[in-house]
Formats: structure tokens, C-alpha cells, sequence
């Protein structure tokens, strides 16, 4: 599968300006993995108070931006597979393990999210993320998400 743009990442979340932290898909295979950019910007809201004299983005905001980029692979596994989604249930971000921040995000940078599945089973998908800034690995996580009614 191609590139999604930021209209159809909209479509597949329900997240939504300032919290939309995904801007584009370069690949996805689904059931497999799939590689998104998450381009970061002076003008992000939380560099107002992280740090005012060394603006960093959150590593929290890192993480979110991974299970984001996994829900995406989550909904077009489900589509590979003939799986509906429902109006009425959404991915949760559920779990984190094994993080490891190894270097600093800060305004400029370019996010390269990769998302490869562990597994997908019923309502529950496992997954290792990492995130790489010019090559250079910034964040690692396991992640899992749970799909559940809203």
C-alpha cells in the first residue's frame, strides 16, 4: 500500500488538531508494518512550556505519535482482512513497554515512526515502534492497543 496523506489519516483517526500527531504514512503493509512521518514544529503548542529556553517535545507526545501510527496499521489490517471497523469503538493506546528515549526531539526535527506488528488477535494489537530523527534513533518502545467501544 502507498502513501496516505493527512485527509486520510483524518479519516482513520479520531484525533484531531492539536493532537493529530501523525502527517503522513510512506508505507504500510498491512499485518505487517508500516513507516510515517510526524514533521515537528516550533509553532507545537506544548513548546511553549517544554522548555521555554530549550524547547524539547515530550516524550509522552513521542509515544502517542508511535500508537497513533499504530492504530493506522491496526484499521488497515482490519480492512487487508475484510473487518469492518464500528462507528462506535476506537483504538486505545493500552500499554507501553521497554521505552528507551535515546536522544532529544526538538523544533525542525522529522519523526520517522516505524510500527512493525507482534501480533493482532480479536480486539488487542501488540507491536514494536521505534523512531528515528536523520537516521538516528530517538525512541524504542513495545506499544499495544486495545479496540474497544467509545
Amino acid at each position: 500500500m502507498g502513501e496516505l496523506d493527512i485527509n486520510e489519516i483524518l479519516k482513520l483517526l479520531p484525533h484531531r488538531y492539536p493532537f493529530v500527531l501523525v502527517d503522513r504514512i510512506l508505507s504500510c503493509e498491512p499485518g505487517v508494518r508500516i513507516r510515517g512521518l510526524k514533521n515537528v514544529s516550533i509553532n507545537e503548542h506544548f513548546f511553549a512550556g517544554h522548555f521555554p529556553n530549550f524547547p524539547v517535545m515530550p516524550g509522552v507526545l513521542i509515544l502517542e505519535a508511535m500508537a497513533q501510527t499504530m492504530g493506522i496499521l491496526a484499521f488497515k489490517t482490519m480492512e487487508a482482512r475484510d473487518v469492518a471497523p464500528s462507528a462506535n469503538k476506537i483504538f486505545y493506546f493500552a500499554g507501553v513497554d521497554n521505552v528507551r528515549f535515546k536522544k532529544p526531539v526538538t523544533p525542525g526535527d522529522q519523526l520517522e515512526i516505524e510500527v512493525t506488528l507482534i501480533k493482532m488477535k480479536s480486539d488487542v494489537i501488540k507491536a514494536e515502534a521505534s523512531v528515528f530523527v536523520k537516521d538516528e534513533l530517538a525512541c524504542s518502545a513495545e506499544l499495544m492497543g486495545v479496540y474497544k467501544g467509545i
